[in-house]
């Protein structure tokens, strides 16, 4: 079961860094690299949108968020094109190259934590309705 697990890992960071490529090349379709850098910045975020030491839940970003963007984003891609960004990352691992970081996914990432944090004042500081 263990070695399932890793295998699984291995291959959501192996397309991580497949797609990372493929929204940087000029054949990916406009409208698939426009779905593609959000779900990439997000999965390449230093900042989690929950964060993980939340018990439990800390960890569904990277259990089940980032899993189905990858997966919908390899059903869209043309298949030769993902194999070729799929075999570029396979030789971005080997040479044990530093992970990509993405600054545009913190940035999202607290915005919508700016954001929330607001609507949670506005709605716990106003007065109440009697």
């Amino acid at each position: 079961m263990w070695a399932a697990l890793r295998d699984w890992a291995a291959r959501v960071r192996r397309d991580t860094y497949a797609l990372w490529f493929a929204v940087r090349d000029q054949r990916t379709p406009l409208w698939l690299r426009a779905l593609g850098y959000l779900i990439i910045a997000y999965a390449l975020s230093p900042i989690d949108l929950i964060p993980d030491f939340l018990p439990v839940i800390g960890y569904l970003d990277e259990l089940i968020i980032v899993p189905a963007g990858l997966w919908l984003m390899i059903r869209l891609m043309p298949a030769s094109l993902l194999n070729e960004c799929r075999s570029r990352a396979d030789n971005w691992i080997a040479e044990g190259q530093e992970r990509p970081r993405s600054k545009l996914g913190a940035a999202i990432v607290i915005v919508i934590w700016i954001t929330v944090a607001w609507w949670l004042i506005s709605i716990f500081s106003s007065p109440a309705i009697a």
